[in-house]
């Protein structure tokens, strides 16, 4: 990437949340205890599926999976913004940013589609039930989280292709805590309108296409569960997909309201609020809400925590 786009700006001033010292004392303490919560409880939740062999099954692979996104999306924002926090220096290269832009479009993107393969999932679950072991085998598992991520390296490697394409004249300043496509698009001195409709139309087909298929799985869903006699029924069939849906709501309700509205409502203040709570809060809360609604995850930490002591 570096500098081939001609561009007299070499690096970019991160300017953060906030000026004022104490503030930015506070939310280095509270930024700090997000992230380390969001390694301890993405962490365990990959460490307690990969040592329970009754969570070797494809709704906890694909959860796995979903807490090594939510660790690594955290980790590509979060280290960045408590440097920028803790110290003076607020610079971020050219090429830092731009990479920095990269993975949190792939590990984004990637993570809509895998919410998209966990919908499935269920779908076949509670639709399927008699089939199930046979329709989501291991194999179909590796096709769709490998599917995701080639969808989410695709659609970032052509976002930052177009950015790459314009040029960056004087202002080098972000008003945003991370290197994200918005801010950066207001500091082009070159004409951004083409730039500007590509990355809509990739960000609009993601979610639109992620968004069709869990909404379709969901009404499958939603209607076999209505066709269960018991109330007992409807209620089992309906808690074991009540966390995915809740996560889903969350991701893409900030999501949507980030990106896909017109350019006119941009509000610095509200857009950093919402950022702060998809890069940060999400990846957090994301392992408290399967685990603590999933009695099959604390029955296995419980497990584990016996081995390791009876190992002792």
């Amino acid at each position: 990437m570096g500098n081939k786009n001609d561009s007299n700006v070499t690096d970019f001033i991160l300017m953060g949340l906030t000026d004022s010292e104490i503030i930015q004392w506070v939310l280095l303490i509270l930024f700090l205890l997000l992230y380390l919560i969001t390694l301890l409880g993405n962490g365990g939740m990959i460490l307690t599926i990969h040592l329970d062999l009754q969570l070797h099954t494809p709704m906890y692979f694909f959860l796995s999976q979903l807490s090594f996104l939510d660790l690594s999306y955290s980790s590509v924002i979060t280290p960045k913004t408590l440097e920028n926090l803790l110290t003076s220096n607020k610079y971020i290269s050219f090429t830092g940013c731009f990479t920095q832009m990269f993975f949190f479009i792939f590990l984004g993107t990637t993570e809509c589609f895998l919410l998209s393969s966990m919908a499935y999932d269920r779908y076949v679950a509670i639709c399927n039930p008699l089939n199930y072991q046979v329709v989501m085998s291991m194999r179909l598992c590796q096709i769709l989280i490998s599917g995701s991520y080639m969808i989410g390296f695709t659609d970032s490697l052509a976002n930052v292709l177009c950015m790459n394409s314009l040029q960056f004249c004087s202002s080098n300043i972000i008003y945003h805590f991370f290197c994200d496509l918005t801010p950066i698009l207001a500091l082009s001195c070159t004409d951004t309108h083409e730039t500007e409709i590509m990355i809509y139309i990739l960000a609009g087909s993601t979610l639109m296409v992620s968004l069709i298929t869990i909404s379709v799985s969901y009404i499958s869903i939603l209607s076999a569960i209505l066709k269960i006699n018991s109330n007992s029924g409807k209620c089992k069939a309906f808690s074991t997909c009540a966390s995915h849906l809740l996560g889903v709501t969350i991701f893409y309700g900030t999501t949507i309201f980030t990106y896909l509205k017109p350019k006119n409502s941009y509000s610095l203040g509200k857009d950093q609020v919402a950022s702060v709570f998809y890069t940060m809060v999400i990846p957090m809360l994301n392992p408290l809400i399967y685990s603590l609604r999933n009695k099959e995850v604390k029955n296995a930490i419980i497990r584990v925590m016996q081995k390791r002591e009876d190992s002792r």
